[in-house]
Parts: structure tokens; sequence; C-alpha cells
């Protein structure tokens, strides 16, 4: 029997013009139900597909905020060169994931085998790939991995060497984190035959696998490009000073990170895959109240902490609104690896302690002398391993069950 394509009548009446004659009321019964059932499941394929989309738009989306962020964090004269890095970041991430960076993080995860692999080895250049949007999502994921790079490294790189380290993140160095952590067939997989250590890494949307990823690929970076001519001087006393480049445009920063934000909704909540179980949904709208509570939390405590520090060395308390956004935007990082696996009072403590994170990070760079122009070493790297940490000190075995088999206990 086919499946009903229309949809001006009912699925049921549509089934029944589908019989065939001469049916008896058992098999007439039988035919409509599994007429019924087929068009169920080609309706939840829709679904899931479109949802899939949908969150890949979400986080491809998230180039504009890093973009809008680098923007405003750059000098004028710098501009059109930060602007290029990020477009390259996005081309050279589809080529790089289209050709081997798929196959190398998810080819082999359909197979029975229990054993674990190093990289996959098949679906190269998308062949034999069913789920396209499936592969969407993910080279948006690399894409953001890739870009977190560029606004270390604004204002000194090579347009053609970026373009080179795009490719070759997206291409190899990112899909092998993916393929050891995400792939059931990774050494690390929570989701293998024989996790390591009884349990694997956990890490729901990328805390470990794209930011911390991203982030310590910009401190090898920074390290050797070295900072940018007139950045660190010394004072009398032989300490290590910075000397402040200021960004043209404190509104792009914002929108940058306003877009950001809402681009982490389909980080986040897309992680889930698909939307039409119960579990799955059910863990899509935790991550998605998780990821609005860290945000805030790492903003608050970003913004009171460098008020109080600047109270302490000038005598005056100042509100700064560059730190209260790099704040948010450690909230978001940090609460990545958890956020469909925590309480909500837990994603604030982690959001909280995010932002004092950032802070201390972005000092420790500049006496190490590390030029980030952006600070997305602190952001991302530092606060990419406390979320990590974070998803084995405040999981829930009641959400973690949800997607994991045989959990026996989680968090403190």
């Amino acid at each position: 029997m086919a499946t009903p394509q229309s949809t001006s009548s009912s699925t049921f009446e549509l089934c029944s013009q589908l019989l065939e004659p001469n049916l008896s009321t058992d098999e007439r019964q039988d035919q409509i139900l599994l007429c019924i059932a087929n068009s169920l499941d080609d309706t939840n394929v829709g679904i899931n597909t479109f949802f899939l989309i949908y969150a890949a738009s979400l986080v491809f989306y998230m180039q504009a905020g890093f973009a809008m962020l680098c923007a405003g964090s750059v000098r004028m004269k710098n501009l059109q060169n930060t602007m290029l890095k990020n477009l390259l970041d996005a081309c050279g991430a589809s080529l790089g994931f289209y050709t081997v960076g798929y196959a190398f993080a998810w080819g082999g995860r359909s197979s029975d085998d229990e054993g674990t692999t190093f990289i996959g080895t098949e679906n190269f250049f998308l062949m034999d790939v069913e789920q396209k949007a499936f592969w969407l999502f993910q080279f948006a994921f690399a894409a953001t991995s890739a870009t977190i790079v560029a606004g270390t490294l604004a204002e000194r790189c090579q347009m053609l060497a970026y373009l080179l380290y795009s490719t070759a993140l997206t291409a190899f160095i990112y899909p092998i984190i993916v393929h050891a952590i995400w792939n059931k067939m990774g050494f690390l997989s929570s989701y293998s035959a024989n996790p390591l250590l009884g349990v694997g890494v956990v890490d729901f949307a990328g805390c470990l696998v794209v930011h911390t990823t991203g982030g310590l690929t910009a401190l090898i970076a920074a390290f050797v490009l070295g900072p940018r001519k007139g950045r660190f001087y010394y004072d009398g006393d032989r300490k290590r000073c910075a000397n402040t480049f200021p960004g043209h445009s404190v509104a792009l920063k914002v929108l940058g990170v306003l877009i950001l934000w809402f681009g982490w909704y389909g980080f986040n909540t897309g992680s889930v895959y698909y939307i039409t179980s119960k579990n799955q949904a059910a863990l899509a709208q935790n991550a998605a109240v998780n990821t609005t509570l860290a945000a805030a939390g790492g903003t608050i405590s970003a913004l009171l902490a460098k008020a109080w520090l600047a109270e302490r060395e000038t005598g005056e308390a100042m509100f700064s609104l560059v730190d209260a956004l790099m704040g948010c935007l450690s909230g978001l990082v940090s609460i990545t690896g958890g956020c469909a696996y925590v309480e909500s009072w837990a994603a604030i403590i982690i959001g909280v302690i995010s932002g004092l994170l950032y802070l201390a990070g972005s000092r420790l760079m500049i006496r190490l002398g590390v030029d980030d122009a952006v600070d997305a070493i602190p952001v991302h790297m530092f606060c990419g391993i406390w979320g990590s940490i974070a998803v084995g000190l405040f999981a829930v075995p009641q959400y973690l069950e949800l997607s994991h088999e045989e959990v026996s206990s989680a968090g403190l």
C-alpha cells in the first residue's frame, strides 16, 4: 500500500481511499493501521530533518556574531582584513569538512563493531551519506571551532596562511577530537560499548570538542605569531605591562554577543539531533533554559567582580560593558558541555564561576605576554575546560538516563 501524500483530508480518509478492493474487515483494519504508521514515520522524518536544518542555521548564524564581535574589537584600519578571515572560516570549513573532515569524524558510526578506532574511514566526499542535514549541523560546529581563532589573531595574520589553517583544522584536527568523544567508536566516547573508566567523556554540545579545541588552537597560534607591535612593554621594575588597543565600536561588540547568545540556542538544543522523541524533547528544553541562566550568571559575575577589582585598584568602582559581554560568552561556553544534564540552579553556579574564571584568565594572558585581541583564549579554552569539569560535578542521573544507558551515579 502506498503512503498518503495529500494533507487536504485526514490521514484516515486518505488511507481508506488507498485500500485494495475486496478485503475483509480485518484486512482493511490492518492495511489502514499500516498506512497510518508509515505516514507517521514520514512525518517524524520531516520534522526531525527540519529541526536539524533550523538548528544548523542558528549555529551558522553565529558566524555573523563572531564577525561583529571581531569587527568591534579591532581598529578601523584592520576591519576589512578581519571580516575576510571570518568569511574564509566558513568557506575553508565547508570544503575541508566535505572532503575528508566528516568522514574522519563520523565515518563508521553506523557500524555494529564494539571496538574503537582513531578516525573514521568511510563517507568521504559525503558518499553514502543519507542524513545530509546531520552533515550540515556538524559542519556548522566545525566552522564555529575554526572561527574562534580569528579573533585572537586579529591584525597580524596573512590571509593565505589563515585559509590553510581553517581548512586543516576542520579537515583533520577537529574531526579527530569529534571522533574520539562523540562517535561511538571513539576511545573517549560515553556512547561506546566499553567507555573509558566505565563512563567516558560526557560532552553534550561541545564544551571540549568545539570550544576547548578552538581555544587551545588560538593559544598555540598566538604563541607562534607573537604579539602585535607595541602591545607589551616593561616598566621600570621590569614588569610586563600591556598597552590597550581599543576596538572602534562597542556597539558592534554588543550586537555580536547578542547574536551569539541567540545562536547558542541552536548550538545546545540542536545537539539532541531529533525532536520527535519524548526524551530528546525533555533534554532540548532543559538545555535551552540552562543556556539562558548560565549566560546571565556569567554576565553578572564578571560585571560585579570587575567593578570590585576596579575599586580596589583605582578607588572608584566602574562597570565595564566589555567585561560583562565577555562574561556572558564565558557562561555560554561553560554550560555547553552539560546544558542538558544539570539542574537550573547548577547552571547559574557554572555561569557565575565562568565569569570569574574569564577575568582571571584574561589577566594571566597579559602576564604571560600572550596577545589575544578578543580574549578568546580565556573565554573558550579556560571556560571550556571548566565547563567539562562541571559536567562531572553537577550532572543529574535523571537527565543522563534520557540519552545514556545504565547510569548508576552522576555528579556530587
